[in-house]
C-alpha cells in the first residue's frame, strides 16, 4: 500500500515501461474485478485528432451553469497529474489521488501475472476514473476523453450517452494508419448500437468512414447540419451565430481564439442542444451564451502575458499547426513575430517548421527532458528561415528570445504538450518578474 501521494504517482508514471498496448482485454479484466464501476457512470464519449480537450472544456462550463456536477476525464496533463481526472473543472485531491491508486494497485498487481501482462500508465489512470466516477464521485455526467484512437481505446469499455468526433488529421500513424481512412476507423470505432453520434469532420474519406460505422450500429448521425454563421474575430476572441437542427443562437462569443475554437465552440453546442431537446439536461440559451464566454483551455492558444506578449499553444501535429497559423495571421497581422519551437522526434516536424517559419520574423529551437524529444539542433538543421538559433536549455533559448526583441512584438512558444507542460509555468513565473 502507498503511504504517500508521490508513491503513488510515481508507480503509475512506471507503467510507462508497458509502453502502449491498443485493446481492451486488460480493461475488461480490471472492470471485472471491481465490479464494473463504468457501468455506473452517465457519459459523453469524445474521440478526435484535435480539439477534444476545448470542446470538453465548452461543454463542462455551460453544463456547470445549468447547475449540474461534471465529471471529466482528459489528457494529457499540463501541471499536475490530477488534472486527468476532474469535477467542475478542478482536478480531484492529492489524497484522492492516493486513495485510487491503493485500489488499483492490486487489481494491476494480479493483472501482470495473467497472459494479458501487466497494464499500461493509461489503462491504470482510466480504471481509477472509472472507479472514481461510478463509486467515489456520482457526477451528472462524466465527459469521457479517448486517449489515443477509439476502437482499442481503454475508455471505450464505456456504454455512453452520447459519442462526438471532433476532427480526424495525420497524427499516431504508427499505430492508426497511414492513410486518412484508416485512422477515422479507428476514431469511429467509439460510436456504439443505437447511440448518436455527432462529428465536426469535413474531409469526405474520413466522413465516409463514420457514415459506415453508423449506419453499422444503427445510430443516428448529425455532421453538417450545425452550420456556423457570422464569424468575426474580436480582439480576444471570436464572436459568431449557429443553428442546429432545433435552436438558432446569435451573439455568441468565446475567448479562446481561432477559428477551429469556433468549429469546437459549435460541436459543443450541438451537443448541449441534443441533450436539451431529448430532455437528458435542462440547459437554457443563457447557460450557453454565459458558459462559452467563460471557457479556457490552458496551454491552447493561451496568452500568458500582455507585454510583452507571449503565447504558448501546444500544437503538435500538422493540423494543429496549421491552426495555429491561421489563427496568428488572422489576430497578428502586420506585427513581428518570434517563435520557440520544440518537438518530438517520432513527429513531423519538419512540415510544421516550414508552416511555423512562413510567419515568423526570427524562429529559436530548443529540447526538454523527455525521451522522445527531438534535439535542439536537428530541428535548427531542419530549418531553413535566414534568422534562426537553437539552444538545448529551453529556459536560456525562451529568455535569449524575449531579451531579442521588441516590448510590443508577439513570442509564440508552441510545439510538444510535453513541451508546453514544462514551460509554462516558468513563463508565468518569469514573465510575472520582467
Amino acid at each position: 500500500m502507498f503511504q504517500t501521494y508521490d508513491e503513488a504517482v510515481d508507480w503509475i508514471h512506471s507503467r510507462l515501461r508497458f509502453g502502449i498496448k491498443p485493446g481492451l482485454k486488460r480493461m475488461k479484466w480490471m472492470m471485472e474485478k471491481m465490479d464494473h464501476p463504468h457501468k455506473q457512470v452517465r457519459a459523453i464519449h469524445v474521440a478526435g485528432t484535435n480539439g477534444k480537450g476545448s470542446t470538453i472544456a465548452y461543454m463542462r462550463n455551460v453544463l456547470q451553469e445549468a447547475g449540474y456536477t461534471v465529471g471529466a476525464f482528459t489528457s494529457p496533463f499540463l501541471e499536475t497529474f490530477n488534472e486527468r481526472i476532474s469535477v467542475n473543472g478542478k482536478p480531484i485531491s492529492d489524497e484522492e489521488m492516493l486513495f485510487l491508486a491503493n485500489i488499483i494497485q492490486p487489481i494491476a498487481a494480479g493483472l501482470e501475472q495473467t497472459e494479458l501482462g501487466g497494464p499500461t500508465e493509461f489503462e491504470v489512470i482510466t480504471a481509477m476514473a472509472f472507479y472514481y466516477f461510478g463509486r467515489h464521485e456520482k457526477s451528472d455526467i462524466v465527459l469521457l476523453e479517448t486517449g489515443l484512437g477509439g476502437t482499442y481505446d481503454s475508455t471505450n469499455i464505456i456504454e455512453p450517452i452520447l459519442t462526438m468526433i471532433t476532427s480526424i488529421g495525420y497524427d499516431h500513424m504508427n499505430i492508426l494508419g497511414h492513410a486518412i481512412e484508416d485512422i477515422a476507423r479507428e476514431k469511429a470505432g467509439i460510436i456504439k448500437p443505437g447511440i448518436p453520434m455527432l462529428t465536426s469532420v469535413t474531409n469526405e474519406l474520413a466522413l465516409n468512414e463514420i457514415k459506415e460505422k453508423a449506419e453499422e450500429n444503427q445510430s443516428a448521425l448529425y455532421h453538417g447540419c450545425f452550420p456556423v454563421l457570422n464569424h468575426q474575430p474580436l480582439n480576444r476572441g471570436e464572436r459568431f451565430e449557429m443553428e442546429t437542427p432545433f435552436s438558432h443562437f446569435e451573439n455568441l462569443e468565446i475567448s479562446m481564439r481561432g477559428e477551429h475554437q469556433v468549429q469546437n465552440a459549435a460541436l459543443a453546442v450541438m451537443a448541449l442542444d441534443y441533450l436539451r431537446v431529448n430532455e437528458l439536461f435542462a440547459i437554457e440559451e443563457q447557460h450557453v451564451i454565459k458558459g462559452l464566454l467563460q471557457t479556457s483551455w490552458n496551454g491552447r492558444f493561451e496568452q500568458v502575458s500582455e507585454y510583452p506578449a507571449v503565447i504558448v499553444d501546444g500544437a503538435h501535429n500538422k493540423e494543429g499547426i496549421d491552426s495555429l497559423v491561421s489563427t496568428m495571421q488572422r489576430h497578428f497581422e502586420g506585427k513581428t513575430i518570434h517563435i520557440l519551437f520544440s518537438a518530438l522526434k517520432d513527429k513531423e516536424y519538419d512540415y510544421m517548421i516550414e508552416r511555423l517559419s512562413s510567419i515568423a520574423d526570427t524562429m529559436h529551437f530548443t529540447t526538454f527532458d523527455f525521451p522522445r524529444a527531438a534535439p535542439a539542433a536537428e530541428l535548427f538543421e531542419a530549418c531553413m528561415h535566414a534568422k534562426k538559433d537553437f539552444d538545448e536549455n529551453w529556459k536560456t533559448a525562451f529568455q535569449k528570445m524575449i531579451e531579442a526583441g521588441e516590448q510590443n512584438d508577439i513570442y509564440l512558444v508552441t510545439g510538444s504538450l510535453y513541451f508546453i507542460s514544462e514551460v509554462r509555468p516558468f513563463c508565468r513565473n518569469y514573465l510575472s518578474e520582467y
